[in-house]
């Protein structure tokens, strides 16, 4: 989302500032160029090898260029995770309200997350690890499910109003469930390398997704 301009400066300055960006364009490249280049290096050399000055030289900028942005390899990494997350997050929770078809727009999340997690599968693999030694990042990983579970609940919960979903089930436990099954299926196919069909891992995992709910479709 594009900020107001401010006195006929850089319309992005303000949206900026209230996320604790830098406040000029060149600083957001910066900055930007410094979170590409710790992707690269983290999962090429992994979380706990890598350094900060091979951050700095594969962004091309200077040790002082990465310090004004970051103050540890911790916030860096926690950058490069939160960048990931935006990319997965938003547009698979978009569908599931626009669709009227609720079982085509289970799939089309399922679809979208699938490809995301693909996509990012070394980071995903190296957040996990990161998440286990490390308790700032176990709760970013936490706060990451229970992000993606608020949403289905609110879905489950609507679907219970209209008599379409068990009733018994109680919404946000039922969310955490079936999104612990999708992101575990997830990393055992894309992670560890089991081996599933792509449109077979999608299909069953909306079928499993509206078997748990008995969700009732419309004729």
């Amino acid at each position: 989302m594009t900020g107001p301009i401010v006195d006929g400066g850089d319309p992005g300055a303000a949206a900026a500032e209230e996320r604790g960006l830098p406040r000029s364009a060149r600083g957001r490249r910066t900055r930007q160029a410094v979170i590409t280049a710790a992707r690269a290096v983290f999962e090429r050399d992994g979380f706990l090898d890598a350094r900060i000055s091979d951050i700095t030289e594969e962004a091309g900028v200077a040790s002082g260029s990465f310090y004004t942005y970051f103050d540890s390899k911790e916030a860096v990494f926690a950058a490069v995770v939160e960048e990931v997350q935006d990319q997965m997050l938003h547009p698979h929770l978009a569908a599931m309200d626009r669709e009227t078809d609720i079982v085509a727009a289970i799939e089309a999340n399922n679809r979208a997350y699938l490809m995301e997690y693909k996509r990012n599968a070394k980071l995903m693999a190296l957040f996990e690890q990161v998440a286990q030694i490390d308790d700032d990042f176990r709760t970013m990983r936490r706060n990451r499910g229970y992000a993606f579970a608020e949403r289905s609940a609110r879905t489950i919960r609507r679907l219970q109003e209209e008599g379409r979903a068990d009733p018994e089930l109680d919404p946000m436990v039922a969310a955490l469930a079936i999104g612990g099954m999708v992101g575990r299926m997830a990393y055992s196919v894309y992670v560890l390398g089991q081996k599933v069909p792509f449109e077979k891992l999608v299909q069953t995992l909306t079928r499993l997704w509206v078997n748990a709910l008995q969700l009732r479709v419309d004729p």
